[in-house]
């Protein structure tokens, strides 16, 4: 799909993104991170928005996060343990890093969707969950969306933590981290 030209210009491109911003990286400094001249990044792209656009298609730059990834049993706390699981393996810190760094008026139309896209799919997973187990009468009846919520804010709190701060603030490993919140906010909802 793209050749390893291409692949170069669109690691530089996030690289710089992670490190200064949208706006900060400019096309002359993606060139020679590259080890390319600037005009083969007009030629391969026509401008840096396009380079976003394309490296948020690989998997390197885009978690890929899919509603086939979340299987679950119909126990509370293993679906939920499963569920933080994998979202923590699959948005990374690194992830969090490039959201932030794409945040800039000049993007607003073309990176949004692929920002947009994690949340809203792990939204929607959430969302029907909550509404299967409270049907089943597993958990209490409450307001499935706010729960979708306070679940994602509780996972991506600890990864934009870890992104930002690392283990200057965060002195518990993930894994720990997950069974404790889990625990916790099963005992909440569960009947």
């Amino acid at each position: 799909m793209y050749d390893e030209t291409q692949i170069k210009i669109m690691d530089a491109t996030m690289t710089l993104i992670i490190e200064k911003g949208y706006s900060g990286a400019t096309t002359k400094e993606i060139a020679r991170l590259a080890g390319v001249n600037e005009s083969t990044i007009f030629r391969r792209f026509g401008e840096k928005k396009e380079i976003v656009t394309a490296a948020m298609e690989l998997p390197k730059w885009n978690p890929g996060l899919s509603e086939e990834d979340f299987i679950y049993q119909g126990n509370l706390e293993e679906d939920l343990l499963a569920f933080s699981t994998i979202y923590m393996k699959k948005v990374t810190p690194q992830m969090v890093k490039v959201s932030i760094g794409l945040r800039s008026a000049e993007l607003e139309g073309a990176a949004l969707p692929g920002i947009m896209q994690v949340p809203l799919v792990f939204k929607r997973v959430l969302v029907k969950y909550f509404t299967e187990m409270t049907a089943q009468g597993r958990m209490r009846e409450c307001s499935v969306e706010s729960l979708a919520m306070q679940f994602i804010s509780m996972n991506f709190g600890f990864v934009f933590l870890d992104a930002s701060f690392g283990n200057k603030l965060i002195r518990v490993s993930k894994k720990k981290y997950i069974q404790d919140s889990i625990r916790v906010f099963v005992s909440g909802i569960e009947l």
